[in-house]
């Protein structure tokens, strides 16, 4: 009688603990990036394959969306200092963001790395469905998602991530 009694809560704290485990390693385990296809403003075309052994920002932006255009000079400073490093940065504008605008805004502000447009919504769903703008993904060599920042990433832990992803 007094071994049926420990049995079960010893089964009780074994699940838990593997329940724990698992969800730790589930939230810790690096996801793959999905594979898509972008075309940049001139038209040129390249897929997440090709940037397969680089790390790689994807960003999806609007340029109504005021915290993107207020972090876009940041975007492009951390370009600009990790890109010599093998840094490759995507700037996708939203599919409701007029392609004209985003031409504009990437040819005044000579946005020095790709900008995509999102004809479709196709890039913000498989990422995910991103809605919210900003959402920035890092990607890691292996093509496998690194973090995802949801507004306006803190540069400093960016810059130190970037520093262990590139290294």
């Amino acid at each position: 009688m007094q071994t049926k009694k420990l049995v079960l809560p010893l089964l009780t704290v074994l699940l838990v603990a593997g329940a724990g485990l698992w969800g730790y390693q589930s939230l810790t385990a690096r996801q793959a990036a999905p594979h898509v296809e972008y075309t940049n403003l001139q038209g040129k075309k390249f897929d997440s394959a090709s940037l397969r052994g680089k790390v790689v920002m994807v960003n999806f932006w609007a340029t109504s969306c005021a915290s993107c255009v207020r972090e876009m000079p940041q975007m492009v400073e951390t370009w600009q200092k990790y890109n010599p490093r093998g840094l490759e940065f995507v700037a996708v504008a939203m599919q409701y963001d007029p392609p004209n605008y985003v031409i504009n805004y990437a040819e005044t502000r000579k946005l020095p790395f790709h900008v995509a447009l999102d004809y479709k919504g196709e890039l913000a769903k498989a990422f995910g469905n991103v809605s919210m703008t900003p959402t920035t993904f890092v990607i890691d060599k292996q093509g496998r998602i690194v973090k995802r920042y949801v507004g306006e990433p803190s540069f400093a832990e960016l810059h130190q991530l970037l520093e262990k992803e590139l290294a």
